[in-house]
């Protein structure tokens, strides 16, 4: 079973969040009942790592647990098969401190800004930075003005 950044978030919404084991747990549950089908752990792992970076999944710390939630670029989409996962794990649906995913967001995308900066992002990464400053202020209250300042200054 392969899956896009925007279902990962839709399997995770479905609980409000899901730790990487859970995740893989999740999938593989989707995947046998839709066909008998396993999750690739590699191919998996390579579509976490895309979907963080794309700001489709963002990391939350919750009581000490590291959890996967939807970020702000992802459009969460259930595969077929998942709707029934959250009732087979049975994992209770987890709340979120928004302010809090909204903060260590944000100083994540700053990080991701730096790194682009300094390690000399391509034109592509930074606007899609650039694009994405738009997309974290739409999703949490932070303000990201300066980030976009100096995408903007680079570009020109």
């Amino acid at each position: 079973m392969n899956v896009t950044a925007d279902e990962l978030a839709g399997v995770v919404d479905l609980f409000g969040g899901l730790t990487r084991p859970e995740l893989e747990r999740a999938l593989s549950e989707a995947a046998f009942r839709a066909d008998g089908s396993s999750v690739d752990g590699a191919a998996l792992e390579d579509a976490i790592e895309d979907a963080i970076a794309e700001f489709a999944l963002v990391r939350y710390e919750r009581d000490g647990t590291a959890l996967l939630v939807p970020g702000p670029t992802a459009f969460p989409t259930v595969p077929d098969h998942a709707e029934d996962v959250p009732h087979i794990l049975e994992i209770d649906r987890r709340r979120l401190d928004r302010d809090r995913l909204g903060k260590s967001t944000a100083e994540r995308f700053v990080e991701a800004v730096d790194a682009a900066l300094d390690g000399g992002g391509t034109d592509e990464r930074l606007r899609q930075l650039l694009d994405v400053s738009y997309d974290v202020e739409a999703w949490a209250p932070v303000e990201l003005t300066d980030e976009r300042r100096r995408l903007e200054a680079r570009l020109e």
